[in-house]
C-alpha cells in the first residue's frame, strides 16, 4: 500500500480454523485514520478436555485498541456461534449493535436477561434493509438458515463491494421466513464482487442440502404412526423444525410439552415475531403427568448431551418427563463434533430402556442449515468475486474450499486463519501482519485468558489427584503436634499393595526428621523439600506425580 492510501482490510479474531467463535473485522481508510466494523460476536463451547470453562470467546483486543475507530456490531443471525459473547464483550468495546427483531428478541432474553448483563443500544434491521456506517454500507440480504432472519451481508467501500455469507443454504421451503433471496445475490454480482468470505461447514459434501420441508414431512409421519409418548429433541433455535413438529403434534391429536428453558424462549420469541401464528399454545412441564400417553408430545432441550439439560436429566432420572418401553424418541439434529460420547450415552440410555430411538441415521429427520458443495457452486456462479476467502471452518474445510474456489476460476483465493489481517483493495490482495488476538474462557461468573495457570493446575488435578500436608514448627525448629495429611484422587494402594497414606506418612516423616533444624526454621525451605519427598514417594509406587500443597505454620 502506497504511504496514504486509503486500504480495505479483513481481520478474522475467531471463526476461522474452527467451527464457532465467530467474529470477523472488516477495516478502511489510511494509516491512522483506519474505521472498522464487526461482523458477529459468538462463542463456542468447551469440551470435556476443559474443566470448570463453560464457554470459549474470541480476544478481541485489537479492536479493544480502536474502539473509537469502531462503528458497530453487525450480526448476521442469532445463533450461539454468533452473538453468544455480545453480553461478555460488549462493555470493552462500547459501539452500536444492529441486529434483527428475532435476533435481538433471543439475545434479550437469553444472554442480556443474565444477572449483571450490560444494557446493550440494540438497532434493529430487517431483511432487505441497508445500513451506512461510515464509509462502509451494508446490505442486508436474506438466507434459508436453520434459524430465522439469516443474513447475508453485502458490505460496499469505496474500493468494492465484499459480500460476507454468514451461516447460509438454499431451500426453496425453508418451513418459515424469506427464503434465500437468489434475485439480489444475482444483481449484487452483477454490479461487481471484489471479494466473498463464505461458509465452509459442509464444502466436504457433494450435492445439495434437503429441505426443512422434506424433514417436516418425515417427522409428521413418524409422529402420526406412534403409539406412546413421543418425545423429539432438537436445536431449540430452529423455529422452522419446532413449527412442524407442534403442527405435527396437532394433527395426530397430541399436546405439546415444552422441556428446557431454551426451547422456552426461542419458541416466546419467535411467537413475538409472528412466526407461530396458527400453532397452539405449548404447555408446560407440569402437565405431562396429567396427559395420557397418546396424547403427548414432548420437545425437550439437549440433543448434544449436555449435562444439565433435559435430555441428559430425563435418563437419569431426574426430571419430570418419564420414558418407558414403545414410547419414541427422535434426535432431529446434528451431533456437533466433540459431542458424540454424551449424544451416544443418551441414546443408548434409552434403547436400554425400552424406547424406540430415530436419528438422522434411520430416517430424513434433520437436515442441516449449511451449503453443501453444489450450493456453494451456485453462489460462485451468481457473485463472480475476485477474491475469495474460504471462512467457519477447520483447516480441512478452508483447505478443501480454497480447492473448489480455484476450480470455480476465482482469480484471487487467499487462505486465513485467526488473527491473519487480509488486504483486499485497491491494490492486489495480500497477507498483512498479525494482529493481536486470542481465546478468552468464561469460568463461572469470571473471564480468563485461556493462559491462566488455573486451567493447567485444573488438568494435573484431573490426572493425578492432590495431597494436602500441613504441619506446625516452632522457632527452635521443632515440629509441634502432628501434621494434617488430607489426599483427593489418589488410588488407596500402591503397586505394591501398600495403603497410599503409609507411603506419604512415611516419606513426609522421614523428610521432618532428617531435615537440620536450620532448614525447619525456613518455611520455604521445608515445605520444598516435603513436597518433593511425598510427589516422589508416590509416583515410585503409583508412577503418577500428583499435586502436593505443603504448609508449614510458624509458631
Amino acid at each position: 500500500m502506497s504511504s496514504g492510501q486509503e486500504e480495505l482490510v479483513f481481520a478474522p479474531l475467531g471463526g476461522l480454523g474452527e467451527i464457532g467463535m465467530n467474529m470477523a473485522l472488516y477495516g478502511f481508510g489510511g494509516p491512522g485514520k483506519r474505521k472498522y466494523i464487526l461482523v458477529d460476536c459468538g462463542v463456542a463451547f468447551a469440551h470435556t478436555d476443559m474443566p470448570g470453562v463453560d464457554l470459549i470467546l474470541p480476544d478481541p483486543v485489537f479492536i479493544e485498541k480502536h474502539r473509537k475507530d469502531l462503528l458497530g456490531i453487525v450480526i448476521t443471525h442469532a445463533h450461539e456461534d454468533h452473538v453468544g459473547a455480545i453480553a461478555a464483550l460488549w462493555p470493552r468495546l462500547g459501539c452500536p449493535v444492529y441486529a434483527t427483531a428475532f435476533a435481538t428478541g433471543l439475545l434479550q432474553t437469553r444472554r442480556l436477561a443474565e444477572p449483571g448483563a450490560p444494557k446493550i443500544p440494540i438497532q434493529i434491521v430487517t431483511q432487505g434493509d441497508r445500513l451506512q456506517l461510515g464509509p462502509f454500507e451494508v446490505e442486508f440480504v436474506a438466507m434459508s438458515h436453520s434459524i430465522p432472519e439469516a443474513c447475508l451481508l453485502a458490505i460496499r467501500t469505496p474500493v468494492g463491494t465484499v459480500v460476507h455469507s454468514g451461516d447460509w443454504k438454499l431451500d426453496e421451503h425453508p418451513g418459515l421466513g424469506r427464503p434465500t433471496d437468489i434475485a439480489r445475490l444475482k444483481a449484487i454480482g452483477d454490479e461487481g464482487v471484489l471479494a466473498l468470505i463464505s461458509d465452509s461447514t459442509n464444502i466436504l459434501r457433494e450435492g445439495e442440502s434437503p429441505s426443512e420441508a422434506d424433514v417436516a414431512e418425515i417427522l409428521r409421519e413418524k409422529i402420526s404412526a406412534a403409539q406412546g409418548r413421543v418425545l423429539v429433541t432438537t436445536f431449540a433455535s430452529n423455529i422452522a423444525r419446532l413449527r412442524a413438529v407442534c403442527l405435527a403434534a396437532q394433527e395426530a391429536g397430541r399436546q405439546v410439552v415444552l422441556a428446557g428453558r431454551a426451547m422456552e424462549r426461542s419458541l416466546a420469541v419467535a411467537r413475538d415475531c409472528g412466526y407461530l401464528d396458527g400453532v397452539p399454545e405449548t404447555l408446560t412441564l407440569e402437565s405431562f403427568a396429567r396427559l395420557p400417553a397418546k396424547k403427548v408430545l414432548v420437545l425437550a432441550t439437549g440433543s448434544q448431551g449436555e449435562a444439565r439439560a433435559a435430555m441428559s436429566r430425563i435418563i437419569r432420572g431426574d426430571h419430570a418427563v418419564k420414558l418407558s418401553a414403545n414410547d419414541l424418541a427422535i434426535f432431529s439434529s446434528r451431533t456437533i463434533p466433540g459431542n458424540e460420547r454424551e449424544v451416544g450415552t443418551i441414546i443408548n440410555a434409552l434403547i436400554l430402556q425400552g424406547v424406540d430411538v430415530v436419528t438422522g441415521y434411520d430416517a430424513l429427520v434433520h437436515c442441516s442449515g449449511h451449503p453443501r458443495r453444489g450450493e456453494v457452486e451456485q453462489l460462485y456462479q451468481w457473485l463472480r468475486p475476485k477474491i475469495a476467502i474460504p471462512a467457519h471452518g477447520e483447516p480441512l474445510h478452508l483447505r478443501v474450499h480454497a480447492a473448489f474456489a480455484r476450480q470455480m476460476g476465482v482469480e484471487h483465493v487467499l487462505t486465513a486463519h485467526n488473527g491473519d489481517m487480509i488486504s483486499l483493495g485497491p491494490d492486489a490482495p495480500g497477507h498483512l501482519p498479525q494482529v493481536a488476538h486470542g481465546k478468552l474462557y468464561r469460568d463461572g461468573e469470571v473471564i480468563l485468558p485461556e493462559s491462566d495457570d488455573c486451567f493447567r493446575q485444573r488438568h494435573r488435578l484431573a490426572a493425578a489427584g492432590i495431597v494436602s500436608i500441613a504441619f506446625a514448627v516452632n522457632g527452635k525448629g521443632d515440629v509441634l503436634g502432628t501434621p494434617d495429611v488430607v489426599s483427593f484422587g489418589l488410588p488407596q494402594k500402591g503397586a505394591d499393595g501398600r495403603p497410599m497414606d503409609d507411603v506419604i506418612d512415611r516419606a513426609l516423616f522421614e523428610t521432618l526428621d532428617s531435615l537440620p533444624k536450620a532448614k525447619k526454621r525456613d518455611p520455604d525451605a521445608a515445605c520444598t523439600a516435603v513436597e518433593k519427598s511425598v510427589r516422589a514417594a508416590v509416583s515410585g509406587v503409583w508412577g503418577k506425580k500428583p499435586h502436593v500443597h505443603v504448609l508449614a505454620i510458624e509458631i
